[in-house]
């Protein structure tokens, strides 16, 4: 977690503090020397990747308030938005995770949350005083690619129904340049197993760029490598959003050429890059 101070006259201070888990698993922080008469707004940036920085964060922002009366705005940066894939109940009995989580950050009363590329609309309408930046302003970020598509080096590749909206943006704000072709997949819904992809498209002798936001285990990504393989394509890449990667880079081992990610979920010196394997962290 970082905290940053902001005064009226633009500056900013990054604030210390001090924080520690108790034996019997509480939470503890402190701010140590936090000069905040003449802040405007303190700023947190923290990646809510396990329940213990969800307990750090309530503590936090409790002791910030403490600090400055409740005069001062607080904002929240939270690039991945934990729980957004939770977007509703398939199966009676169980939780809207993303409705939960929504309702943890609002109990915080902040004036501004700030999240990249929601998986979906649910979480943002959620959220109190959200902005949801969207994958194609981080996209844009990233010099390289951003070119490749704008000269139309790439085809764009849609994994599956639900991201052929978002595909669809990025080829529009590349002024249709990219071509965007559409997968299909086929699941056992008992066990989950992707059962076959189809592509509806011809990719061979073609250089193309697989585009989702979440990227966790990447069996989706894996199975449709291998088709787009198969079928020709000479070059295979991945950008997503968020790069969660569960099972290493590994599994993408001769299917995927490039992978592209921000550092929503991990900072990029956390990352272990596969030598066969042009990783681009796209830094924010």
């Amino acid at each position: 977690m970082r905290v940053f101070s902001h005064d009226l006259n633009g500056n900013k201070t990054q604030l210390q503090f001090e924080s520690f888990t108790f034996s019997g698993g509480e939470e503890h922080i402190r701010f140590v020397n936090a000069e905040l008469a003449n802040a405007e707004k303190i700023e947190i940036f923290e990646r809510l990747t396990d329940s213990s920085k969800l307990m750090r964060l309530m503590m936090a922002i409790d002791a910030i308030k403490r600090l400055v009366n409740n005069k001062t705005a607080i904002e929240l940066v939270i690039p991945y938005f934990p729980y957004a894939r939770q977007d509703r109940v398939c199966v009676e009995g169980e939780a809207l995770g993303a409705s939960v989580m929504a309702g943890f950050i609002n109990s915080l009363k902040l004036d501004k949350v700030t999240i990249w590329d929601a998986h979906s609309d649910v979480s943002p309408a959620l959220i109190n005083g959200v902005v949801n930046v969207p994958q194609t302003d981080l996209l844009k970020r990233c010099d390289e690619l951003a070119k490749k598509l704008s000269t139309g080096e790439l085809i764009l590749i849609s994994p599956d129904a639900g991201a052929n909206k978002k595909t669809q943006q990025i080829a529009e704000m590349f002024n249709g340049e990219p071509e965007v072709i559409q997968a299909h997949k086929a699941r056992n819904l008992k066990t989950g197993e992707i059962l076959r992809t189809e592509l509806q498209g011809n990719v061979k002798g073609q250089k193309v760029l697989i585009a989702d936001d979440i990227c966790d285990g990447g069996r989706t990504f894996v199975e449709l490598a291998k088709v787009l393989k198969q079928q020709g394509a000479t070059e295979v890449s991945l950008f997503v959003t968020h790069g969660i990667f569960s099972k290493g880079l590994e599994v993408f081992d001769g299917l995927i050429d490039t992978i592209y990610t921000t550092d929503s979920f991990k900072a990029a010196g956390e990352y272990i890059a596969k030598h066969n394997i042009n990783l681009n962290i796209i830094e924010m």
